[in-house]
């Protein structure tokens, strides 16, 4: 039987995304929205049986507040987080707010049904690699670990990172163009530039990626240039 479940994200068109694949796989999404501020409202509201909570930054200061509200306001709710690999300290702060599980943003969505009906049976979810990576780092500290997000930001010009933006918020072509004050062509080469260098091949794949790898938590636009 599906699980009755709530997708929010950061990235509406993240949370949009899965909440698609679920429905196609026969889980009923009451609900998928953007941001996860907003999670604990709307699992109050709708009751389901599982919140599956996107987040880009578990290791960011108060990344599990909703977490914390939705076990105190629906304990009987299991919350899952979708994240990057996080540091042990991440991996602590998620399960001490109380979610009952963790998994990487890149897991197949065959992962992420898995945890949502283990999550949905009181079971504890998160993937035994994830578990060993987390004892590893504590084992080995990694000192200059790799920052994806960042790498990918530094790709993209002032400009492009505003497209990002505005691709991940679910703007079409007109919209971006309108709003950036360029024409709609200008704008559809920004948005084919911004793919090329983000090496994937549509904006919701670009929008997912950005979601995964934290980059547009960092993305700061800043004032127009020529590029």
């Amino acid at each position: 039987m599906g699980v009755r479940l709530v997708v929010v994200d950061d990235h509406r068109l993240h949370a949009e995304a899965l909440a698609s694949a679920l429905k196609l796989r026969g889980h009923r999404v009451l609900a998928a929205a953007a941001p996860v501020a907003g999670a604990a409202e709307l699992v109050v509201g709708r009751a389901p049986e599982v919140c599956l909570l996107g987040t880009a930054a578990p290791d960011g200061p108060g990344a599990f507040d909703p977490v914390v509200r939705i076990k105190r306001e629906r304990p009987q709710v299991a919350v899952v987080v979708l994240g990057p690999v996080p540091s042990p300290r991440g991996i602590a702060a998620a399960f001490a707010a109380g979610a009952s599980g963790y998994v990487r943003h890149d897991e197949r969505i065959e992962g992420v049904e898995r945890a949502l009906v283990k999550a949905r049976a009181g079971e504890s979810a998160v993937a035994p690699q994830l578990l060993q990576g987390a004892f590893a780092e504590l084992l080995h500290p990694s000192e200059q670990p790799d920052d994806e997000g960042q790498r990918l930001l530094r790709l993209l010009t002032r400009r492009e990172v505003e497209v990002l933006v505005r691709v991940a918020e679910g703007e079409d072509t007109q919209v971006i163009a309108v709003g950036m004050g360029i024409a709609p062509s200008t704008a559809r080469t920004h948005v084919q530039r911004v793919l090329m260098k983000l090496g994937v091949g549509s904006r919701l794949e670009a929008a997912a990626l950005a979601a995964r790898t934290g980059l547009l938590d960092r993305a700061v636009p800043g004032p127009r240039d020529a590029s």
